[in-house]
């Protein structure tokens, strides 16, 4: 009995349980406070209770862990350099405006210029002409020679005595409608006209300045 009491005072049991205060102090030291030096979980530490540790200090040292976790992602010279230079994109907003505004003034001005045919020599005109009616460029000798004697290449020489008009001195002047509306005016409807006579009635400029020669009139 006496051995029963002195295990009884010890709070040791005969049954061979651990004591209360053994199981108690085994489960506190179960939790373990992680080494010097060892990588961090990211898990905030604030709440839990570690032996011999004050909570707040624990919750310090877990802000601590995580904020060494953030850690600026390096960033390439190359990404660095695109970033000081300015936007193309934007310039080219701020430009299209102004090239579109240029352009336009660019094409108006072609659309609405015309060349005045009135205002070109004849002689060029009629020699431009030539290969439309199948004469060669030597032929223009000829009919310039013919022009000449006519009406001095004016395409408004009127002759009062017989009504002939023209550069080819149509007769009358009105003939020459069958080729344009404008015939009293331009001196491409008139040549026109002139060769496609030449052409029908002497087959070439240098008959009809031949015949001209010797008639007078052609």
């Amino acid at each position: 009995m006496a051995a029963t009491g002195a295990a009884v005072a010890s709070g040791i049991a005969t049954t061979g349980e651990e004591p209360a205060s053994a199981t108690s102090a085994s489960s506190a030291s179960s939790i373990e406070t992680p080494a010097a030096g060892a990588p961090s979980t990211g898990i905030p530490l604030s709440g839990i209770s570690v032996t011999g540790i004050p909570a707040s200090e624990v919750t310090g040292a877990g802000d601590r862990a995580l904020a060494t976790l953030r850690v600026p992602q390096r960033v390439a010279p190359a990404e660095l350099d695109r970033a000081r230079v300015p936007s193309r994109s934007g310039l080219r907003t701020a430009v299209a405006p102004v090239k579109k505004a240029a352009l336009g003034r660019h094409h108006s001005v072609r659309a609405t210029a015309t060349e005045d045919p009135t205002r070109k020599d004849p002689r060029s005109v009629a020699r431009a002409m030539l290969p439309a009616f199948g004469f060669g460029s030597d032929q223009f000798t000829c009919l310039n020679s013919i022009y000449v004697n006519e009406s001095g290449w004016n395409v408004h020489a009127d002759n009062p005595s017989s009504s002939a008009y023209g550069i080819p001195q149509a007769l009358p002047g009105s003939k020459m409608s069958s080729a344009g509306p404008d015939w009293q005016n331009n001196p491409v409807t008139q040549i026109r006209w002139g060769l496609g006579y030449i052409k029908a009635r002497y087959g070439t400029p240098c008959n009809a300045w031949g015949f001209k020669q010797g008639h007078g009139w052609y």
